[in-house]
């Protein structure tokens, strides 16, 4: 009997050895799991999310898992951010931000800017600036940073004047002080544009539409340089600009690496910002 308990006492601490090594590496596991950070940064499709996903392997090296959320409109972007569902939003320029945070209230920060996307001016019915007529119609986006920029654009044309003054990026056409063409302004929801094309004499549209609708960026009779203050930002809560993740983000967005990605895939449509 008590050599049977001796091996019995004998298996007993074997097992019990084994159950603590097993124990011990499953505690490993999991810690290496909880070691990865996830990242949701909500973001328009074209070309905001395509970019974002060319990131995701290498920010998965440095132990970033990142999720592209996007969303069945724009509009909701930033009431994600403010609610916390998302961590970060990519789809929006500052002049843009400043305009809905004065409406909202927001308390978002930038934390890097990547692109510019150069707003154009796209017509089916002429084939250059010199062919609009008088009373020409141009539909233009209605909300109040890209309507003016649209209007920026005309008057960098030649095509209207603006009233002096107008320093905070909002215009509507009430603030033309010149038109000699008479232009006639169709004020649309600016996903709306590209459809609206086929009805105007021509659509100042913004290039991430531009692309969605298949449209050829190519062929806008003219458009913003290179030199617009339009560059679309990643934009976070107050305070999330400093954590390493988001810097990490940031830096790596604005590699060379998303330089020579942005060039190759888009072309003039898309222009890198950094």
């Amino acid at each position: 009997m008590k050599r049977k308990s001796i091996i019995f006492l004998v298996l007993a601490l074997v097992v019990g050895l084994f159950s603590g090594c097993s124990n011990g590496n499953d505690s490993k596991s999991a810690d290496s799991k909880n070691d990865k950070v996830v990242v949701k940064i909500g973001a328009a499709a074209v070309p905001h999310a395509e970019i974002l996903n060319h990131i995701k392997p290498a920010l998965a090296k440095e132990g970033i898992d990142l999720q592209v959320i996007v969303l069945d409109s724009e509009d909701e972007l930033n009431p994600a951010l403010q609610e916390k569902q998302i961590d970060a939003n990519y789809f929006q320029h500052v002049p843009y931000l400043e305009s809905v945070t004065k409406e909202k209230g927001y308390n978002f920060a930038v934390a890097g800017k990547v692109h510019v996307e150069p707003i154009g001016f796209y017509s089916d019915k002429i084939k250059s600036k010199d062919e609009l007529k008088d009373g020409a119609k141009i539909a233009i986006p209605n909300n109040p940073s890209n309507e003016y920029r649209a209007l920026a654009l005309l008057e960098a044309q030649k095509l209207i004047k603006l009233k002096s003054g107008i320093s905070n990026y909002n215009a509507t056409p009430s603030d033309i002080a010149d038109n000699p063409k008479n232009l006639q302004f169709v004020e649309v929801d600016a996903a709306q544009l590209p459809r609206v094309l086929p009805d105007v004499d021509g659509s100042i549209i913004n290039t991430n539409l531009v692309l969605e609708a298949k449209m050829d960026p190519n062929k806008a009779l003219f458009r913003e340089d290179s030199n617009s203050p339009y560059a679309n930002v990643i934009v976070v809560r107050k305070g999330d600009e400093n954590k390493k993740e988001i810097k990490t983000i940031v830096a790596k967005l604005n590699s060379e690496d998303v330089k020579n990605f942005i060039k190759s895939k888009y072309g003039v449509a898309v222009v890198p910002a950094f």
